[in-house]
């Protein structure tokens, strides 16, 4: 089982570039697009509620589950 991140999905909803959302969140344009193709262990939930309040959503609207996948490796967000 892995953790699939679906912030594109969101970011086209919303129609904003990752690059906003990067601004408006205070992290990096690089880490947010690690965060994007899911090459991160994983996030700070400061980081996630502060992605989540800008896009107006919940943390379940940016991640999903993917049943029989293999976790990849990465670093923190």
């Amino acid at each position: 089982m892995r953790i699939v991140v679906t912030l594109d999905v969101m970011l086209a909803r919303r129609k904003m570039k990752s690059k906003d959302l990067a601004e408006r969140v205070g992290i990096t344009e690089a880490n947010l697009s690690l965060l994007r193709t899911g090459k991160v262990k994983g996030v700070r939930f400061e980081t996630l509620a502060k992605i989540c309040e800008v896009l107006e959503c919940k943390p379940s609207d940016l991640l999903d589950v993917e049943v029989g996948a293999a976790v990849s490796e990465g670093g923190d967000v």
